[in-house]
């Protein structure tokens, strides 16, 4: 046997014989456990039959002609192509004019909502990390509100909302003296300002719980350092504890987007299946689009629509933050 031979040989034995190589050879090999996608599995088809198939149905919907005459076989529906895109769009005509007001209305609102939640639920967080007597009752009530069910905290608030003997006129009118009459909430213009309330009622303490997370990351030896050198509370929550908390804010901001953005439950349950001109937000319009006008096709065009604006978004707002942390890294 020539030496090369015994060399390639012996190769095997060398490497199985030092840990490195033995950690090589376990990695390189072929058979690899099917545990983890075993586990995986259920988590993947839940995701099909939830979320997948029912996005590729709609799709296939807003390219059909699907209206009441096709609701027992919609699959008879005639294709439309491009047409439901352009009835949507289309913001000299009714629909489109009605949608893009809709819109502009969503727009307004989260931009109000999440910013009123993000401040309230910062504030609260950054005030309750001293420490003093009853913290711990003060935590746990401000986190009812994420706790309760959203059906039975929005019919509360629609209870108190109520004209004639609700709670909030009977605290502004009544005992405050504040208006000439009982107010409308839940009709005309004031009922955007009553869903606002309520979305930043349910919405403040999961921006609390998650600000509050982020500030257990924060070293307190930064914050008497900073003491140390004359910084006052303003100041240290300017240098410190916002920069300490920007990668927890881009997470939060955008997640409370995405729910306010596509809040259904609120307004429907707040107001009923037709919410006032006011508060018509772009969930219930669609909704109102498909099954009270049974023109399924449209209503189908304006989810996706609303889905290619999300995403669009939602890209957007990932590559600046992304590029935004690399330059600050830098």
């Amino acid at each position: 046997m020539t030496q090369t031979a015994v060399t390639s040989a012996a190769e095997p034995a060398v490497r199985e014989a030092t840990p490195g190589g033995a950690r090589t050879a376990r990695r390189s090999g072929r058979g690899r456990p099917a545990l983890p996608y075993v586990l995986l599995l259920p988590a993947l088809i839940l995701e099909l039959l939830v979320h997948l198939v029912p996005m590729l149905m709609g799709i296939t919907m807003s390219f059909k002609e699907l209206t009441q005459f096709f609701i027992r076989d919609w699959a008879a529906a005639p294709w439309s192509g491009l047409d439901n895109f352009s009835v949507s769009l289309d913001f000299d005509g009714a629909v489109g004019r009605s949608l893009l007001k809709s819109f502009l209305t969503t727009c307004q609102f989260t931009v109000l909502s999440v910013g009123l939640c993000w401040l309230l639920g910062t504030a609260a967080a950054i005030l309750l990390q001293e420490n003093f007597r009853g913290r711990g009752i003060l935590r746990t009530l401000f986190l009812v509100p994420y706790a309760l069910p959203v059906y039975a905290a929005v019919i509360t608030w629609a209870f108190m909302f109520q004209r004639d003997n609700g709670l909030i006129n009977h605290v502004l009118h009544d005992q405050l003296g504040i208006g000439d009459s009982p107010a409308f909430w839940l009709i005309g213009d004031n009922s955007f300002w009553a869903l606002l309330v309520v979305s930043v009622w349910k919405g403040w303490p999961f921006a609390f719980l998650t600000v509050m997370a982020g500030l257990q990351n924060i070293p307190g030896e930064m914050y008497e350092a900073a003491a140390l050198d004359g910084a006052g509370i303003w100041r240290q929550i300017r240098h410190i504890t916002l920069p300490s908390l920007r990668s927890v804010n881009q997470v939060l901001v955008l997640v409370l987007f995405l729910w306010t953005f596509n809040d259904f439950n609120t307004p429907f349950v707040l107001f009923g299946e037709a919410a006032p001109e006011a508060a018509d937000l772009i969930s219930l319009h669609i909704y109102q689009s498909s099954f009270q006008t049974w023109n399924f096709g449209t209503g189908s065009a304006m989810s996706v629509l609303l889905l290619l604006f999300l995403l669009l978004v939602t890209g957007v707002y990932l590559l600046l933050t992304t590029r935004g942390r690399k330059t600050s890294d830098v």
